[in-house]
């Protein structure tokens, strides 16, 4: 039942901020162009939805065998993480004031999902320009996932707040109920890297490309993601070294994935050439 409050409160939460932030950021009239023409931006961008959501289909259906793997492999790296950085979070939950937790236990769950959803529907309603940044955003969803899935399978790693005495896991001290919906799309052990980080910083990544076409949208990515990031470490799910890889791959992502959405639109512009060439002369005949 609380799984199905939190997934509830969270759905709604998000469907209403990115409706809000469409009309921002977008506008009615983009919106009601995007409503006309919807068929031929879904054929544009379906090759690579339907890899992302591959993708996310075939990592749920195999999480309980990679789990099993990664067990058995045990490279548990909880201890070389803690010895790198030490008592980094523990000091950032003590100097974090408590009157804060409610909004970054809001950011960590509900930010978080806000972030993934809403720039993938903004670009979704803007124009061909719009329609590049989302092909490139969802290619850099799918190199995260990809990479944090080789990542969680290969190394056992426990967060801050499951090996330190000195760290407390605030969020699900104080909202249990959080800890239902987190535990049903991830495993504890799933650390190293922060994909909470590692794709609130793509997001902020695309977002700053995008940011001459969606200057509005820019500071909104910005502030989520910051707060996102800053959550992972004060509720004491993810060490600081969680975050910097999670910072790296996130920009690093964005980065090759505009190569990858470079080369496959040439490619598919060179094929409509080549096809457009192939097809005889019609402008003589009667």
């Amino acid at each position: 039942m609380a799984l199905l409050e939190v997934t509830a409160v969270t759905g709604l939460s998000v469907v209403a901020g990115t409706t809000v932030t469409a009309l921002l950021c977008v506008g009615p009239r983009q919106v009601s162009r995007a409503v006309t023409d919807a068929d031929d931006r879904l054929r544009e961008v379906a090759p690579y939805l339907g890899a992302a959501l591959a993708l996310l289909a075939a990592k749920q259906l195999t999480q309980g065998y990679r789990l099993r793997l990664s067990r058995a492999l045990d490279w548990n790296i909880t201890d070389e993480l803690y010895a790198f950085e030490g008592g980094f979070v523990a000091t950032l939950q003590r100097l974090t004031p408590e009157a804060t937790l409610e909004f970054f236990t809001v950011s960590y769950v509900i930010g978080f999902a806000f972030l993934l959803v809403a720039p993938a529907v903004l670009y979704f309603l803007s124009g061909r320009t719009g329609q590049r940044r989302l092909k490139e955003l969802l290619v850099a969803y799918m190199l995260n996932y990809a990479v944090g899935t080789v990542c969680y399978t290969l190394f056992v790693s426990y967060g801050p707040r499951n090996h330190l005495e000195t760290v407390s896991g605030l969020m699900y001290r104080v909202y249990p109920q959080t800890q239902d919906l987190t535990a049903a799309v991830a495993s504890n052990t799933n650390v190293f890297p922060s994909l909470h980080t590692s794709l609130s910083v793509a997001v902020l990544a695309v977002a700053w490309r995008s940011r001459r076409t969606h200057p509005r949208w820019t500071p909104v990515a910005a502030v989520v993601a910051a707060a996102v990031v800053y959550s992972t470490m004060y509720l004491g799910i993810h060490w600081l070294v969680d975050v910097v890889v999670g910072v790296a791959l996130g920009v690093g992502s964005v980065s090759a994935a505009a190569r990858i959405v470079d080369r496959a639109e040439s490619r598919f512009t060179a094929a409509d050439y080549d096809e457009w060439r192939g097809q005889p002369d019609h402008a003589g005949d009667d």
